[in-house]
């Protein structure tokens, strides 16, 4: 966004001297019989309506991180934005973290069984299972803005009629 922030007398957001390119988007990896699985590394999970290839849809998404860099609040944020994805794409998903909240989340986005923050273990057991495509996951983004637009369009009318 240098495009915006130049003018402000801003150059960059962080520091360092070199700029971030967007990469190829998200790619699932066929791991045969273990599935076929999404990978969103670290914060890449908070990206609504950005976390599954749409063309190869995933039986679930891995989410490895280090929450240690985010403070006390941010793994309990960071999980709950992982949930909100299980919900949204209808896949479950898979944490693992090394100081933060590593857990199962089922594709209904309720934490099936979890590792608290700064505790060394591993969770066995199985993967949950997916449901078919959710209505956002079909939509994506075009569905929250077509809401959107929907409640613009009726607020419009009722300030006219209220006018009027």
């Amino acid at each position: 966004m240098r495009w915006l922030l130049e003018p402000l007398g801003i150059s960059r957001l962080v520091p360092g001297d070199i700029d971030f390119r967007a990469g190829p988007g998200p790619r699932t990896t066929d791991f045969g019989p273990l599935g076929r699985i999404g990978f969103q590394i670290c914060y890449e999970i908070i990206f609504s309506g950005q976390v599954v290839d749409r063309a190869h849809r995933p039986d679930f998404i891995f989410n490895p991180s280090n929450d240690g860099w985010f403070g006390s609040w941010g793994p309990p944020q960071h999980l709950a934005q992982a949930r909100m994805r299980a919900i949204e794409e209808g896949l479950p998903v898979l944490r693992a973290t090394t100081t933060g909240i590593s857990a199962v989340i089922d594709a209904d986005g309720i934490v099936r069984r979890h590792i608290p923050r700064h505790v060394a273990g591993r969770l066995d057991g199985f993967v949950p299972q997916a449901h078919a495509p959710t209505l956002f996951a079909r939509a994506g983004n075009m569905l929250p803005l077509a809401w959107a637009a929907i409640l613009l369009v009726l607020s419009l009318v009722a300030l006219r009629r209220r006018q009027g």
